[in-house]
């Protein structure tokens, strides 16, 4: 599980308040999507559940507190090495990782806002075109 993941990258307990929100808001977006409730979601449940909608009502809250994990002191911004470590907790390679933060780091400050990841994500889902999806996949 992605959630689980996280919080061993992170390494923060599982009764963690992050952890445990991250965990309520991962189950409510997987059974919003799982269509048929079996626990396994295929491509075509997301592909037909996922828009601008879905994203910003159900996915921006659980990506949001996977964000949350990762942001040790909690400014609302992760360096190079938090994000990625995220993004290596959820299933992508170090190289695409570090060149996603490259694609969102605009202002070179060496961070990578909440918001703006967040927004990175929605353009990725949404067709919208991504710097950071691009940079990732």
């Amino acid at each position: 599980m992605r959630i689980e993941r996280a919080r061993q990258a992170t390494g923060r307990s599982h009764d963690d308040p992050l952890v445990v929100a991250a965990l309520t808001a991962g189950e409510r977006a997987w059974a919003a999507m799982d269509a048929n409730g079996d626990g396994v979601m295929t491509y075509e449940e997301y592909a037909a559940w996922v828009d601008a909608d879905k994203f910003d009502n159900v996915c921006r809250y659980a990506l949001g507190a996977l964000f949350d994990l990762a942001d040790a002191d909690q400014d609302g911004a992760l360096d190079r090495s938090q994000f990625t470590a995220l993004r290596q907790a959820l299933g992508n390679r170090a190289g695409n990782a570090d060149a996603a933060f490259d694609a969102l780091d605009g202002d070179d400050d060496g961070r990578v806002g909440r918001v703006e990841y967040l927004a990175s994500i929605r353009a990725f889902v949404t067709g919208d075109g991504s710097p950071m999806g691009e940079a990732l996949y």
